[in-house]
C-alpha cells in the first residue's frame, strides 16, 4: 500500500438517522392512493417545460446540482431547471415517501436509494425509463455489467445508476506503524490475519480500538459492516437472490462470526462514536467510501485496502458494496420529456467529470479510469476507489426492502454486536422470517 494524500478536499456529509419503520410503512400505504400521478402519462412523456430537480442536502452535491442547472438553463430558456434539496427527514427514503404522500415530489430526483425503488415502483410512483426511446440502451451502455442489479422485477429500468461510493477500509498509517504493522503491506487480507492485526493495534496501545463501524440499529448500517464482507466472500451474492435469503449460508455466517469476534475481543466499541474517530486517533480503521477522503485530508496519513475475505482473495477478485445513489423521474412530472433530457444531460461524460471535481464520488460508468484519466492522474488518492468501482454490488431489488434490512439489522446487532445469541442461530431464525415475508409478498 502507498501513502495517499489527496490534493484537494471533497467532503460528503452523510445526513442519515434512525428510520421510524412503522411510520414509513404507513406513509407507503397512504402514498398508493394520495400521490398526484399525471393522468395521461403518454402525453406527459412527450411534454416539455420547466422541471424541478432535487439533490441531497450536502454542500458538495448541491454545488453539483447548481452547476448542472446553470449549464442546462443557459441553453434551454423554455425548459428551466429549478434546483431544491431533499427535504429534511429521518432518512432520504422517509423524506421522499412523505413527499409522495403530500404530493410534493419533484420531476427529477438525484438521491434515489436502490433499497426504496421497488416499493416506489409498485406504488406507481416512478416513471419507466425504458419507455423512452433508447432509454434501456442508454442505461446499459453507461453502466455496463453491474446494471442488471438495478433492473426492476419486470426487467425494465426505473432508475439510472448514477454514482457509487465503493466501501473499502481506510486506515491510519501512523497507528499501523506504531502497532508494528507495515502500512505499505498490512497483510490483513484474511479474517484470521485481520483479527491478528486488529488485536495487535489494541494490545500495543496504538489506539483504543482497531475499527469502529456504527453499532446502531438503523436499517442501512449493515451496508457498512456486514454486507461488504458478504459480497466480497461470495463474489457479489446479495442479501436476497431469486426471492430467497442468502446470508444464513456458511459464507454469510462466517462474515457475521468475524464481526462477532471483533466485538467479543473488544476490538470495536459497542457505543457510537461522537467524533471522527480515525481522525482523532481513537480508532485505526474505518469502513468508508471515497467521500471520506476529505475527512482525513491534511489530518492524518492514510492508506486504503480492500475488505478482508475468509481465504484472502486478491484485490482484483473482491466485490464490495456500491453504496449507490441513483436518478429517477416521478410520475407526478408533467414534463417528462424534459426531465429525461435533463437526466441524460446530467449523466453525460462531461457532467460526470463535474461530479468528480465537486464531490469525489464515482460516476457509475463503464471504463471510468479510461474515460477520465486526467482526473485520476491529478487525484491519485481516488484511483483505488475507481478501480474498486468496477467490482461492486448493491442491495437486492426486493419488495419491502427497508423492512427486510431492518429485520436483518436487528438480528445482527443482537448476535454479532451484543452477543445475546449465536450468529448462526440468529441468522437462521431471521432468514426464515424474511423468507416468509418474501413469500407473503409474492
Amino acid at each position: 500500500m502507498t501513502s495517499l494524500r489527496p490534493p484537494r478536499p471533497t467532503r460528503r456529509s452523510v445526513a442519515r438517522g434512525a428510520l421510524a419503520l412503522t411510520g414509513l410503512t404507513a406513509l407507503a400505504t397512504t402514498a398508493a392512493c394520495s400521490r398526484p400521478v399525471v393522468a395521461d402519462q403518454a402525453a406527459a412523456r412527450e411534454s416539455r417545460g420547466p422541471v424541478t430537480m432535487w439533490t441531497s442536502n450536502n454542500e458538495q452535491e448541491l454545488a453539483w446540482g447548481h452547476a448542472i442547472a446553470e449549464a442546462w438553463n443557459a441553453e434551454h430558456p423554455d425548459e428551466q431547471v429549478s434546483l431544491q434539496e431533499v427535504p429534511a427527514g429521518a432518512s432520504t427514503e422517509e423524506a421522499i415517501t412523505a413527499a409522495i404522500v403530500a404530493g410534493t415530489t419533484p420531476d427529477l430526483l438525484f438521491a434515489v436509494s436502490p433499497a426504496a425503488t421497488t416499493d416506489w415502483v409498485r406504488q406507481g410512483g416512478l416513471v419507466n425509463l425504458s419507455d423512452f426511446e433508447g432509454g434501456a440502451a442508454y442505461i446499459e451502455e453507461r453502466v455496463g455489467e453491474p446494471v442488471s442489479g438495478y433492473a426492476h422485477e419486470d426487467g425494465d429500468y426505473y432508475q439510472v445508476p448514477w454514482k457509487s461510493n465503493p466501501v473499502m477500509i481506510m486506515y491510519n498509517r501512523e497507528l499501523f506503524q506504531a502497532a508494528g504493522i507495515d502500512p505499505d503491506d498490512p497483510g490483513m487480507e484474511t479474517y484470521a490475519s485481520f483479527l491478528e492485526g486488529a488485536q495487535r493495534i489494541v494490545d500495543s496501545g496504538a489506539s483504543r480500538s482497531a475499527i469502529w463501524p456504527a453499532p446502531t440499529a438503523e436499517f442501512f448500517q449493515s451496508w457498512f459492516d456486514f454486507y461488504p464482507l458478504q459480497l466480497a466472500q461470495t463474489g457479489g451474492t446479495r442479501l436476497i437472490e431469486d426471492g430467497t435469503t442468502t446470508f444464513d449460508d456458511p459464507e454469510g455466517v462466517a462474515a457475521g462470526e468475524f464481526w462477532a469476534e471483533i466485538y467479543a475481543r473488544g476490538l470495536a466499541p459497542q457505543e457510537t462514536s461522537t467524533d471522527n474517530a480515525m481522525a482523532v486517533g481513537t480508532t485505526a480503521m474505518q469502513m468508508a467510501g471515497p467521500w471520506a477522503i476529505a475527512s482525513y485530508q491534511g489530518t492524518i496519513d492514510f492508506g486504503i485496502m480492500p475488505v478482508p475475505t475468509q481465504d484472502g482473495r486478491p484485490p482484483e477478485e473482491i466485490t464490495t458494496f456500491a453504496d449507490a445513489k441513483n436518478a429517477a423521474i416521478f410520475t407526478s412530472s408533467r414534463h417528462q420529456r424534459t426531465a429525461w433530457d435533463v437526466l441524460r444531460f446530467a449523466t453525460a461524460v462531461e457532467q460526470d467529470r463535474t461530479l468528480l471535481d465537486l464531490t469525489g464520488q464515482m460516476p457509475m460508468r463503464t471504463g471510468l479510469l479510461d474515460v477520465h484519466p486526467q482526473y485520476f492522474e491529478e487525484n491519485p488518492a481516488y484511483r483505488v476507489f475507481a478501480e474498486q468501482a468496477s467490482r461492486v454490488a448493491d442491495v437486492p431489488t426486493a419488495r419491502g426492502s427497508i423492512e427486510i434490512w431492518q429485520r436483518f439489522r436487528d438480528a445482527y446487532v443482537a448476535s454479532a454486536i451484543l452477543g445475546k445469541r449465536g450468529v448462526s442461530e440468529e441468522f437462521s431464525s431471521v432468514a426464515h422470517d424474511i423468507d416468509d415475508l418474501l413469500g407473503a409478498g409474492s
